[in-house]
């Protein structure tokens, strides 16, 4: 590895303030060069280029720095504390089956977009998908497909289950990272164009609608000019929460897994519990819906929801740092291999969505909940509004159950299909 230019964290994150900043302040400008290209690139597209090519350029690195680990362990469960402080349970119960039937499709689609994609890749390039022992590819896409159903913990899992050669992890981190990117663009630049995509869809929006009227309109009665009090209390809730989630988080995932053979053996599909990462993600998510039951949601009218976006932009920069474009055309293979999945994934979404009439906020929130987990969902979802974050949060933590077992299940079909 290259050391990068920048190793001071405390630079570094000026450097993501700056280009955070920057794109705000030019996204706000209604006229010009900057109107125009906001309204083909999405913002928060933005906040993950920006410090990609800062990445890229060599200035900085994620390897080198400890602003992810920050960002997803401090900020994270404190945005999702801030984001369901006024969640409407009722609400988003109302929205209907059609959310759980696109995350589930979505699995779906990784479980056999993954055998798939080697069979098509193997017509055209079969040492792509070969390997032999250890070294074999469909060990190292599985922690593509853990990553893609259920998130790191997962991915960490199904490497120590098929023990891929760690000298080569390396390229499936980058194709992980790449393509689950790039389908993140196309699923923000497909916002703007929601209500085409909606009437194409046939979709019946009318649930959603009126999650955003009903919170809209709480919003603008409960809505005041906040004070230090304000904020300062908003933290407490938010970081009182973060320090509950680990705490408790820890003693959980520690408790289960030496108790419970079935959790401590990442063969198992009850692995996932053993993640302090996934206890801390539902924890805070809890705390959150807790508070939501008392007169804390009024908070909401003091800028909540504004203050865990502030954390979450902040968590998409630290990922913006994952992904040196430099390295893209390194292992051209692979990537191809992850294009194809991806592709699947995306099919197959579209196709049930068209058949059961399934608005796009259910597919790209679906798609979202599977292939980038607790810490991109809500950013998709709060694209479309910020009422509906909580629908992106639990989503994602449906992710985390199904993860180790469907990417399980994915591996055996990648195994077999690399034979054939």
């Amino acid at each position: 590895m290259n050391e990068p230019i920048i190793t001071n964290d405390t630079v570094v994150f000026g450097l993501l303030a700056l280009c955070l900043g920057f794109i705000f302040y030019t996204s706000s400008i209604k006229t010009g060069f900057w109107s125009k290209f906001y309204n083909i690139v999405p913002a928060v597209l933005m906040c993950y280029v920006l410090p990609s090519i800062l990445a890229s350029s060599g200035l900085i690195s994620d390897e080198t720095s400890g602003l992810y680990f920050m960002a997803s362990r401090y900020l994270l469960p404190a945005a999702l504390i801030l984001m369901t402080l006024s969640i409407d349970l009722k609400a988003i119960a109302n929205l209907g089956s059609k959310a759980l039937i696109m995350f589930l499709t979505g699995s779906f689609g990784i479980i056999i977009g993954g055998p798939l994609a080697i069979l098509i890749i193997s017509i055209f390039s079969p040492e792509t998908v070969g390997g032999n022992d250890f070294d074999a590819i469909w060990r190292g896409l599985a922690t593509i497909a853990g990553s893609w159903i259920g998130g790191g913990a997962n991915q960490a899992a199904m490497l120590e289950i098929y023990q891929y050669n760690p000298d080569k992890y390396g390229g499936m981190v980058l194709v992980d990272i790449v393509v689950a990117n790039v389908w993140m663009a196309v699923i923000l630049l497909g916002v703007g164009k929601t209500k085409k995509i909606d009437r194409w869809l046939k979709a019946d929006t009318s649930a959603i609608e009126e999650l955003r009227i009903k919170v809209s309109q709480f919003t603008e009665k409960i809505t005041r000019v906040p004070t230090l009090k304000d904020y300062m209390m908003m933290l407490f809730f938010a970081f009182t929460g973060v320090g509950i989630a680990h705490f408790f988080g820890d003693y959980i995932s520690s408790y289960l897994t030496s108790t419970f053979e079935s959790v401590s053996d990442n063969k198992s599909f009850l692995s996932f519990l053993g993640s302090s990462f996934f206890w801390m993600v539902v924890l805070a998510t809890v705390v959150g819906i807790v508070i939501s039951f008392t007169k804390a949601k009024n908070y909401e009218g003091a800028g909540a929801s504004k203050l865990g976006s502030v954390f979450i932009y902040i968590l998409v920069a630290t990922i913006g740092m994952k992904m040196d474009l430099g390295k893209v055309f390194e292992n051209p293979g692979l990537i191809a291999i992850g294009f194809v999945w991806i592709t699947i994934h995306a099919v197959l979404l579209i196709v049930v969505a068209k058949l059961i009439k399934a608005p796009y906020f259910f597919l790209a929130v679906g798609s979202q909940a599977n292939v980038g987990g607790a810490a991109s969902a809500p950013v998709v979802a709060a694209e479309f509004h910020p009422s509906l974050t909580s629908v992106g949060v639990l989503l994602a933590v449906f992710g985390y159950v199904v993860g180790t077992g469907g990417a399980i299940l994915c591996t055996i079909l990648m195994e077999i299909a690399s034979k054939v």
